[in-house]
């Protein structure tokens, strides 16, 4: 169900999740599933007149190589946000793994970033740059950037992302107006 002022809700009125995806990643996925491939031909097909160790070092490095590949890109194809009445939390890829969890009572605002950009960040995935914080960013786009109580700041690209602020700081205002009582 879609509310236009408060963004897409789970099966929980009070919790809005969102999400934002990277189909260019799945093209980097192949490329370490072939490297994986390569691998495991080299191990079953090549001859063994070279030498075992060099063998042995190519089928190893072309496997290790596409699996890092393979699992780094799956991990960061794909990034959810949930905000319920209490947390924000932040799942990457399909298994939502690695994630994050902040609590809004370390949240000190909210803002809209129109123009979130990999290449600002270093790349893709989880990233920390000393002089902005930390992100997930899986595509270039609108994203949300967490103002911590502790100075810290958090962006994570999100699709309908300025809805997502609208929610973080009404459930802020909810917090503050329910402790000034």
């Amino acid at each position: 169900m879609r509310d236009p002022a408060h963004g897409r809700h789970g099966p929980h009125p009070d919790v809005w999740t969102g999400h934002a995806t990277n189909r260019l990643q799945w093209l980097l996925a192949l490329i370490g599933a072939a490297c994986m491939a390569l691998g495991i031909q080299l191990a079953v097909e090549a001859p063994w007149t070279s030498g075992l160790v060099p063998l042995v070092m190519s089928v190893v490095g072309c496997i290790a190589a596409g699996l890092l590949v393979l699992f780094g890109t799956l991990a960061f194809v794909r990034v959810a946000l949930r905000v319920d009445r209490d947390h924000l939390e932040v799942r990457c890829g399909h298994i939502g793994v690695p994630r994050r969890r902040i609590p809004l009572s370390q949240v000190a605002g909210a803002e809209f970033a129109p123009h979130v950009t990999p290449c600002h960040w270093g790349g893709w995935g989880y990233r920390w740059r000393p002089e902005k914080g930390t992100a997930v960013v899986v595509r270039r786009g609108e994203g949300v950037v967490l103002r911590l109580w502790d100075g810290h700041v958090f962006t994570v690209t999100v699709d309908d992302a300025e809805a997502a602020v609208r929610v973080i700081r009404d459930r802020l205002r909810s917090r503050t107006s329910g402790t000034a009582r």
